[in-house]
């Protein structure tokens, strides 16, 4: 078997195409079931965020899985083939599982060492779990790599440094005031820059939004957002003395605040520091402010330096998860190899029962003198001796399984106890299993209800 990823994300495709291919949560349950129902499909988990949509399989075999998987993309959305073949990334089995983990632990996020996608990962799994969608193997995988990734963010500090210059913002005020709880801000300019650096703070605990805009209209639908005051830009230099965070972002040709209007401001507001963030460019407000006493003055450049500092640092820790799930994959890498020994372990307990079996009702047709306490003492004896004698050689395989040469140690266990039957016949029972599996897939998916959507593409040949 096999493990393989298929998806596009917000390297490989644009927005405009990552929103055709969004899986609906009402959706999902059905369209696990259909990816279920896919030729070769095992297992499956659907991992959709707005960044991208990846589709993870278990597949009994490598050939023409690729083929199946985006035929279910075509039939499932109603696209075809032709319009997202070339947006489409494909993973096979070390690298499959390697990408995997660092989806999951935020090193393939458009934020490095983000956090939001370790709980979308362990949330779409336990949704295919719960839909029977997953079996041995993603069980295994998915609860490893959502145990490693809150080692990684728990163990390194990936995630504690701002990369936006948004966050860098709240983060510079903090080191000023602590905590933003009853602070209150005043914006200068609805640009979108400001509209995130104050979703920051106003989620920090800024207590009042005060918003000023050119366009008073403006003005009024982001102070909106945030339960928030408009007010003119001659009415936001009055309010200068009250507030305690200026965000500026005008697109004015000259400076909006002078270093005659601050200082005037600062006078009446003692002892009270003032904490301001320019993004314009050019820049709204003079540099000169800074030298004031308790005035905090950053511009663009400066929020740009921290969050470039801020991503080298989390570079230098990812190299440190990568490390570790460098390590997380061998240990897959030797449990799979132990799930090779199970069918060998369980033809050498099947075979060893059948002969004691045999050797007990040949003993006891050849002492029927015996009473019922003598045979039941007769079997457990016989038994732990058969157990003691079986208990080495299971461990050692075990053992040698998960080793370099782990195939060629199976297959010299299974010539050493002449196992090759017991395991043809257990390999036979299997695959009627499988073949029967087929069979209902391919009744099944002539009754599946196709979306509507899908319908327009149902003459095209895949």
């Amino acid at each position: 078997m096999h493990i393989v990823v298929v998806g596009l994300n917000y390297r490989t495709a644009p927005v405009e195409v990552r929103e055709r291919f969004s899986f609906a949560d009402k959706d999902m349950p059905a369209a696990l079931s259909e990816l279920k129902r896919t030729k070769s499909v095992l297992e499956g988990v659907v991992i959709a965020t707005c960044n991208r949509t990846e589709i993870y399989v278990v597949v009994d075999r490598l050939h023409m899985c690729g083929y199946f998987i985006r035929s279910f993309i075509e039939q499932w959305f109603g696209v075809s083939r032709q319009e997202f073949t070339q947006h489409l990334y494909m993973y096979e089995d070390e690298q499959a599982i390697r990408h995997l983990f660092r989806v999951a632990c935020g090193l393939d996020s458009m934020v490095l060492g983000e956090t939001q996608i370790l709980g979308q990962v362990k949330s779409s799994f336990l949704q295919a779990q719960s839909e029977k969608a997953t079996g041995t193997w993603f069980n295994m995988l998915f609860k490893q790599v959502i145990t490693l990734s809150k080692r990684a963010h728990s163990e390194t500090a990936i995630g504690e440094s701002a990369v936006s210059v948004s966050y860098a913002a709240v983060e510079l005020g903090k080191r000023i005031f602590g905590d933003f709880a009853g602070k209150r801000v005043l914006i200068l300019g609805a640009g979108k820059m400001s509209e995130l650096t104050v979703k920051h703070l106003y989620a920090s605990g800024a207590e009042q939004v005060l918003v000023a805009n050119r366009t008073f209209a403006r003005a009024q639908e982001l102070a909106g957002k945030f339960n928030g005051t408009p007010c003119t830009m001659q009415e936001a230099m009055e309010h200068l003395k009250d507030v305690d965070i200026v965000i500026s972002s005008t697109g004015a040709e000259g400076y909006v605040l002078t270093s005659s209007q601050v200082a005037q401001s600062m006078k009446k507001r003692p002892s009270r520091p003032l904490f301001m963030i320019d993004i314009a460019v050019p820049r709204d407000i003079e540099p000169i402010i800074s030298e004031l006493p308790n005035v905090f003055l950053y511009d663009i450049d400066d929020l740009e330096g921290i969050v470039e500092s801020n991503l080298e640092m989390r570079r230098t820790e990812a190299l440190k998860i990568e490390g570790m799930i460098d390590q997380e994959m061998a240990v897959f890498a030797n449990w799979l190899q132990t799930l090779g020994v199970k069918p060998v372990i369980r033809a050498l307990q099947e075979k060893s029962s059948s002969i004691y079996e045999e050797t007990l009702v040949s003993m006891f047709n050849k002492l029927p003198e015996l009473d019922e306490h003598q045979r039941t003492v007769i079997r457990r004896l016989t038994k732990s001796i058969v157990n003691q004698m079986m208990h080495d050689p299971i461990n050692r395989i075990k053992e040698m399984a998960g080793e370099k040469q782990g195939e060629q140690a199976l297959e010299m266990f299974t010539q050493i106890f002449a196992l090759e039957k017991q395991l043809e016949s257990a390999k036979a029972l299997e695959e009627s299993k499988t073949q029967a599996a087929d069979s209902t897939k391919a009744q099944n998916t002539s009754k599946v209800s196709i979306p509507d959507k899908a319908l327009k593409i149902a003459q095209v040949s895949i």
